[in-house]
């Protein structure tokens, strides 16, 4: 396990290196000036100039390439335009409403999703089986926010029931932060637990009808041992790189959630990066959300191998 560890970090090197790459290329695939896109036409030369030393655009390409790589090397992604802080601070303080959400979300997006695909594909063809695979549908098709409007409409509207916008941190009470989470992370979480409940029960109908599992049954085996102690464990590999993504996809995609719930996190942070042409703290958090789907990636890699040893003996 040890040594599949370290080929799978190994192989992190020049993938994090090409991500790093690619974000570095976004501020030359801008059209136009960069400097003169972020001063805007009233700028004077001098301005340009200035702006255009400070961000290392009056050096050679390869000069400014070579003085990223060693900028990320020390942790400095550089300093927001806007904002007048360092990149990483910017990122810090915006990081706990998404992380939070993201948390919610996901234990949402599990609850329902992992239960639900179990149950339907041990029920297959019943009125359970059907109506899970209907809201499924309908789940992955309904758009993030108008899910969100309808939420706010019917539980902060209609009902008062819970805040329809804003944020709590967590330093005012657990309690509070998540009355102000419930709605956008059930929002975000019901999409990812129809997709969770469509993978999880195909797989649990395909190990269903292996040998393996009559053969358990045959034994006099009880059904919920048979269930998730043989079945489960077995069709969970796919079912992990969905929990996995879906992770990943949370924390980088929250944008359009936290938006239409008024959250200060980091998508609305990028949003209004990309609206002001900050670059350095677009492509700052860019970096970081595509370095987290690299670790979400090792870390279904590894689970895959812990679940699976053909795995990491075969690889």
């Amino acid at each position: 396990m040890l040594a599949y560890t370290i080929r799978r970090l190994i192989l992190t090197v020049p993938v994090m290196l090409v991500v790093s790459t690619t974000v570095f290329l976004l501020l030359y695939l801008t059209p136009g000036d960069p400097v003169g896109v972020i001063l805007g036409p009233e700028a004077t030369e001098q301005q340009k100039a200035e702006l255009r030393a400070r961000l290392g655009l009056d050096q050679p390409a390869h000069v400014q390439l070579v003085n990223w790589y060693l900028r990320l090397l020390r942790g400095d992604l550089g300093t927001s335009i806007f904002l007048n802080k360092p990149v990483v601070q910017a990122f810090l303080e915006r990081v706990e409403p998404t992380l939070m959400l993201t948390l919610l979300a996901m234990i949402f997006a599990v609850g329902i999703g992992l239960p639900a695909g179990i149950v339907a594909a041990k029920l297959r063809g019943s009125w359970f089986d059907l109506a899970a695979m209907l809201v499924a549908i309908a789940g992955v098709s309904m758009p993030t926010f108008w899910v969100g409007l309808n939420l706010i409409f019917i539980f902060g509207v209609t009902l008062n029931w819970l805040p329809v916008a804003g944020y709590q941190p967590l330093s005012t009470g657990l309690w509070e932060n998540i009355r102000y989470l419930l709605m956008p992370a059930f929002t975000l979480g019901f999409a990812q637990s129809a997709l969770l409940a469509r993978i999880t029960r195909s797989m649990m109908l395909e190990v269903l009808s292996q040998d393996y599992i009559r053969t358990a049954r045959a034994k006099g085996l009880s059904e919920a041992v048979v269930i998730l102690g043989h079945a489960l464990r077995n069709a969970m590999i796919p079912v992990i790189t969905v929990i996995g993504l879906s992770f990943a996809i949370l924390l980088g995609g929250a944008v359009i959630t936290e938006q239409v719930f008024n959250i200060p996190g980091v998508g609305r942070l990028l949003v209004q990066a990309v609206a002001r042409r900050d670059y350095p703290l677009v492509q700052g958090i860019v970096l970081i959300i595509a370095a987290v789907y690299v670790i979400v990636n090792l870390v279904v890699d590894l689970v895959y191998a812990y679940l699976d040893p053909r795995i990491r003996h075969r690889d």
